[in-house]
């Protein structure tokens, strides 16, 4: 093959690439248009992806969180354990909520679909998301095992050529709160695969493939020699760190090792704290998802995620230590941890890559879980609405207010939440002084105050962090504001567990901000200024943590402030 076949081949294969990148980006879309719940229509936590027939993932949506798409990643060969590739049929469709062998708990339900061409499996489609309840306790993370955190579904079919599975649909009903929610996204996930297949069958016959062997194997060489090159950039060493987050009954430490080699970069988690008797434990497969992007964010951000990039990051984790939970510990709240974990390595390679890793943010998101049993006419619902405290600053920005890191997932609007439940928001507003201060301020947290419209109670399933531990800032920058949970009627609630509202009375949430990065002294005081008229920053913070002074019209006094920055 001379060089010009050999660059006009390369440029065929990457428009292909590029192809099937959109056409799981529309699975995706599929699935967020036709999905029931909030979680999948409005908050966009889903994943999809498609893969080889000996499960490696070749591409991946963009649309989706890490936690999902990561672990999902690993997930399709323990669907290829239970049903052998020469076994699967055109029409079938297979499901699982295994914690330990899809993403992490019981309430994200995946799906993986084969995709024959010629009488042969080609590719499988693979999608996940989270449903609104599964039922046994809810979203509480008060189970002290998994079989009281929902219905377990093991790796079985949901459609077999072409048939829905009704017994098991019938089963699902049965055992869920929002059976129509449910049973809607269930089919929207089967749908969504389909759409991904159809159109990948388009893609190969326009370039005239009979399959993607030769594709698949030329995309996955390309990006691990990629991702191996990025690694090879990198300091050679170890580097540690610790993150000490609220936990459950007690504050959980989370420690890392990171050492890059020549071509791989390992994660060990020796030092992590054990167990928990409730469901913040976390499956080993959740956290890979969420150290291995951590590492992909600093070292090849703009590299596709599949099968080879993600097997140059291992994860290692202690037996029965928090962050590698067996079965059948309780997981529910498997994010708890997870969702610190980018943090925890970003800490790491703060000490190898300096000016590059922002400080650290809210983590694990504030989502509002509520629940009302209905009754005298109202009737029940279970809600989550995603909502988020303050990203990090960065090294050369401020942090991102309200915003989810690491999981990316949207906001719910407040009005949708209304509209299908008897829930009011009062408000809904950037919490002021919540970022960290520093050269470059943390995002802010929000506070929402919530009741409900029925004179009935209702339950706040809480499973919050950041309260005793707050976000820490880098290079000298502040911790940002711890969070809070509380009654309008003054009293302070826990962070975590199941709790009445009583009727009448509505729940504050004061979420935590992100960590500052640089000395806050140091902030051009014309940024401070700015944040008071915005209403980030109060002037009394301007002054004790910003060291700035400002006139009664919000101007900088610059002699005051000089004085006051040389002591």
């Amino acid at each position: 093959m001379n060089d010009a076949t050999s660059a006009a081949q390369d440029i065929r294969t990457q428009i292909i690439w590029s192809r099937m990148i959109a056409a799981v980006e529309e699975q995706a879309r599929s699935l967020i248009r036709a999905g029931f719940s909030t979680s999948t229509r409005e908050a966009g936590d889903v994943s999809a992806g498609v893969f080889n027939p000996e499960g490696e993932m070749l591409a991946q949506a963009v649309t989706g969180t890490p936690g999902h798409i990561n672990s999902m990643a690993r997930s399709v060969r323990h669907f290829l354990d239970v049903f052998p590739a020469e076994t699967m049929q055109p029409g079938d469709a297979y499901i699982t909520n295994d914690p330990w062998k899809a993403t992490g708990h019981l309430t994200d339900l995946t799906v993986v679909t084969p995709v024959h061409r010629d009488g042969r499996m080609i590719a499988l489609f693979a999608c996940t998301t989270h449903v609104v309840d599964i039922g046994g306790n809810g979203p509480s993370p008060e189970s002290r095992h998994v079989f009281g955190e929902g219905l377990f579904i093991p790796i079985m079919k949901i459609a077999d050529r072409g048939t829905m599975n009704d017994v098991l649909l019938q089963i699902i009903r049965a055992n869920v709160r929002e059976p129509v929610q449910v049973e809607g996204d269930v089919f929207a996930l089967v749908a969504c695969n389909e759409i991904g297949g159809r159109r990948l069958q388009q893609i190969l016959d326009e370039y005239g493939l009979a399959d993607l062997d030769e594709v698949g194997r030329s995309i996955l060489e390309t990006s691990g020699r990629a991702m191996r090159r990025a690694i090879a950039a990198l300091p050679r060493g170890t580097w540690r760190n610790h993150i000490r987050i609220d936990g459950y009954e007690s504050p959980i430490d989370l420690v890392a090792a990171v050492t890059v080699t020549a071509d791989e970069i390992l994660i060990d988690m020796e030092g992590t704290s054990g167990l928990s008797a409730f469901g913040i434990n976390c499956p080993l497969c959740y956290t890979e998802a969420y150290a291995a992007f951590g590492v992909k964010c600093l070292v090849a951000p703009a590299l596709p995620n599949n099968a080879a990039t993600l097997a140059c990051i291992r994860i290692t984790a202690p037996e029965d230590c928090i962050a590698n939970a067996p079965f059948p510990r309780p997981v529910v709240a498997r994010s708890t941890i997870g969702m610190f974990l980018p943090d925890l390595v970003f800490g790491c390679f703060e000490q190898a890559l300096k000016d590059t890793v922002p400080a650290e943010s809210t983590g694990c998101l504030w989502n509002i879980r509520l629940g009302s049993a209905g009754g005298g006419g109202h009737t029940p619902f279970m809600v989550t609405s995603f909502h988020s405290g303050g990203a990090g600053a960065r090294p050369a920005d401020d942090g991102l207010s309200a915003t989810p890191f690491p999981s990316g997932i949207r906001n719910v609007p407040v009005e949708v939440t209304e509209a299908i439940t008897s829930l009011v928001v009062w408000e809904k507003a950037y919490r002021p002084d919540s970022g960290g201060a520093g050269r470059w301020r943390g995002g802010l947290g929000q506070t929402m105050v919530i009741g409900n419209r029925a004179p009935q109670p209702l339950t706040l399933y809480a499973r919050f962090e950041r309260v005793e531990n707050p976000a820490r800032g880098r290079q000298g920058g502040q911790p940002g504001a711890s969070g809070a949970v509380s009654l309008a009627s003054g009293t302070r609630l826990k962070a975590k567990g199941m709790q009445a509202i009583p009727p009448g009375d509505a729940v504050i949430i004061a979420m935590p901000g992100g960590g500052g990065y640089g000395d806050p002294a140091s902030r051009d005081p014309d940024l401070v200024a700015r944040d008071v008229l915005l209403g980030f920053v109060t002037a009394a913070a301007a002054q004790a943590e910003y060291k700035v002074v400002l006139h009664a019209d919000g101007a900088v006094d610059a002699d005051a402030t000089a004085r006051l920055r040389a002591g």
